[in-house]
């Protein structure tokens, strides 16, 4: 080592220290893995979470776990997440589910950087139900429905922007129905079969047992595209409402401290998953979910579309964003 220059000495040091940053992503993760999903047992994103966590857990050797931590309009999951300052505990969520936050609440207990995208990995379809007995046929007939008997009908939604859209498009449209919320989504299905509720929006998986049973019907879905397993249900824009319109972005969240290297492994991890696993896809789609793969940067992009959406319509509702 005496007949190395110091420029030689320093560079073997460096060495190391160069590798560290892809050498602690190849590791990761060191310990069981924790999914907390903003929504309960029996959502889609709760499906979808539990699939992929099964793949994942076989991938890469340690325990991957959901907590589901409904409520609070998400702001439960995200609050636990957020606190938890762990990268092995990581958030699955819509971005519907905080998209919206900034309109609908003061003092809110995280920051919008305290969610670090990491991948997107599905689209749910989202539909607009009734109960199968109520005298309707298409979704404008609800809206005449709600026209002629302001006040008489109820509804219910998914937290966060798609409650938002709906409640704005409420307003917009000048009609008056009353809002029913819920902790867990499926005791809404539940109650929209017995005509508790009588307008339903939400992931198309939550109410799929009601809709083969036959106790409800779907009129609409929110998406740009009709869903693959109901393709005479029309979309809500082919439907005459395209404010309506939004799709169910679900995707990974890590803290803002994991690096991007890290980050970028899980992504790609999810994606080879997600692309070469013919039966994880063919459930997805069962439970009316598509497979929609894309990296940190790409699911970043795809988030501040929907903002910009959201931004939008409030904007045209006069509602200003809260601190």
């Amino acid at each position: 080592m005496r007949r190395l220059s110091f420029a030689a000495t320093l560079a073997l040091l460096l060495v190391p220290l160069a590798a560290s940053s892809p050498a602690s992503a190849q590791a990761w993760p060191t310990r069981p893995v924790k999914f907390i999903v903003t929504l309960g047992p029996g959502s889609g994103t709760d499906i979808g979470g539990r699939l992929l966590a099964d793949r994942l857990t076989k991938k890469w050797g340690q325990p991957v776990v959901i907590e589901n931590r409904p409520g609070g309009d998400a702001i439960v999951a995200i609050n636990a997440f957020v606190s938890a300052h762990d990268d092995h505990i990581l958030l699955l969520s819509p971005t519907s589910s905080f998209i919206a936050h900034p309109w609908m609440h003061d003092n809110r207990p995280y920051k919008e950087s305290d969610l670090a995208p990491i991948s997107r990995v599905s689209i749910t379809l989202i539909g607009i139900s009734v109960p199968h007995d109520m005298p309707v046929k298409t979704f404008g007939d609800v809206v005449a429905l709600a026209k002629s008997k302001p006040g008489t009908l109820n509804w219910a939604g998914v937290t966060g922007a798609l409650d938002f859209t709906f409640e704005g498009w409420l307003k917009a449209s000048g009609l008056d129905m009353k809002k029913v919320p819920y902790r867990n989504p499926v005791e809404a299905a539940n109650d929209l079969a017995t005509n508790r509720v009588q307008v339903y929006e939400s992931a198309v998986a939550i109410a799929q047992p009601q809709l083969q049973a036959g106790k409800i019907k779907m009129l609409a879905v929110v998406n740009t595209k009709r869903a693959p397993g109901y393709p005479d249900v029309p979309t809500i824009a082919e439907a005459g409402q395209p404010g309506l319109t939004i799709d169910g972005l679900v995707g990974l969240f890590g803290p803002p401290t994991m690096p991007m290297a890290t980050r970028l492994k899980i992504a790609a991890d999810i994606k080879e998953v997600l692309d070469t696993d013919a039966i994880i896809k063919d459930r997805f789609n069962a439970t009316a979910q598509l497979v929609a793969p894309g990296g940190p940067e790409e699911f970043q992009k795809s988030i501040e579309a929907q903002r910009a959406l959201i931004q939008k319509n409030a904007k045209d509702l006069g509602i200003a964003e809260r601190k």
